[in-house]
């Protein structure tokens, strides 16, 4: 394809924010430094109309490593017997909200494995204490496949937020990438409970996950462009090593910072996080990801104690800049970039 008729597929994207299946497909097959510059250049633009130069920081509370599924790809699944478990209390989980509070955080996200310990009655008790002490605070859930009833349960107990990535659009790469018992069609229909519950719903995908190719992408994209989440998050696949795709190599920086540009295209005012894997494979990943159209940080609140016990993929960051202690350093590195660190709930402008 001329870099002419790639270009003419980005304008296309910017003023409609939208292309047919096969032009995504095309844009990502025929990736070049100047169509990558060029998407990055109008995603900033498209961020900085509705969210100026802030970029929202989420305080990451890792709740459990304790997982009832089996997927091959992460680090955390249930049959990887090397991975040193743990479960967050009640009272650990509210000491990693006062401090985050005290930081300046104004939206805590706890995610974990699917833990069947954290039953409606606990996470109903939590919510209700979370928000009784921090009123003006967001709290964001990431806890896998619940049902209807339970999302119900959460969000009448106040929790605001609900990340569950999709994996991808694609059900039978959903098929290879998990075992038989886990069902493509029934992770769709969580995401669209939580919708109908009025959750603020993020979904996502990894980017070059085992047997994943251009045209799979393509269908993730369609799909975002169609369902409109809240929030998106995406990042670069990072093998483990107890897991069958540990030969695998990981997925593309150079690539998700591309697929965050037309994401941010495809609907502007989503939540783009510049996510952990990003800085992980590569030391100013966090950077680049905000400079392609993301604008959310997610600093790590969990105890130092179980940081490095919540390993979904090799050597995942969650010290140094990636500890939410380390905030000063975080908001020096955003100015360095032209961006401002907000204390805010940071909820998706419409």
């Amino acid at each position: 394809m001329s870099e002419r008729n790639l270009e003419q597929l980005i304008y296309k994207l910017r003023d409609t924010h939208a292309l047919t299946l096969g032009e995504y497909e095309t844009l990502i097959a025929h990736r070049t430094p100047d169509a990558a510059g060029l998407l990055a250049a109008f995603a900033l633009v498209q961020k900085q109309q509705i969210y100026g130069n802030d970029v929202y920081i989420r305080g990451l509370i890792e709740v459990s490593n304790i997982c009832r599924n089996d997927c091959l790809y992460c680090g955390i699944r249930k049959s990887n017997v090397n991975c040193d478990r743990y479960r967050l209390t009640k009272e650990d989980i509210l000491e990693c909200c006062a401090e985050g509070y005290a930081l300046g955080f104004r939206t805590f996200v706890m995610q974990g494995g699917e833990d069947g310990s954290f039953s409606d009655a606990f996470l109903t008790g939590l919510l209700g204490e979370i928000k009784n002490r921090y009123p003006d605070c967001a709290v964001t859930l990431s806890l896998g496949e619940r049902s209807m009833d339970s999302y119900r349960k959460l969000r009448e107990a106040g929790a605001d937020r609900y990340l569950l990535r999709h994996e991808t659009a694609d059900p039978e790469h959903y098929a290879r990438l998990h075992p038989a018992n886990l069902s493509w069609d029934n992770r769709m229909q969580c995401l669209r409970n939580l919708r109908e519950l009025g959750f603020q719903v993020g979904c996502g995908f990894m980017v070059g996950s085992p047997y994943q190719t251009d045209a799979m992408l393509a269908k993730d994209l369609k799909f975002v462009e169609t369902f409109k989440p809240d929030m998106c998050g995406i990042g670069p696949f990072i093998p483990h090593k107890d897991t069958p795709f540990r030969e695998h190599p990981a997925g593309s920086v150079d690539l998700t910072c591309y697929l965050l540009s037309i994401l941010r295209l495809i609907h502007p005012p989503v939540l783009l996080p510049a996510t952990t894997a990003l800085g992980t494979l590569a030391e100013n990943g966090r950077e680049k990801g905000i400079l392609s159209g993301a604008n959310v940080v997610m600093p790590n609140l969990s105890p130092a104690s179980v940081r490095r016990k919540y390993m979904l993929y090799n050597n995942k960051l969650s010290d140094g800049a990636e500890s939410a202690q380390a905030l000063d350093s975080l908001k020096k590195r955003m100015e360095s970039i032209g961006c401002t660190v907000a204390v805010a709930r940071g909820d998706i402008i419409k």
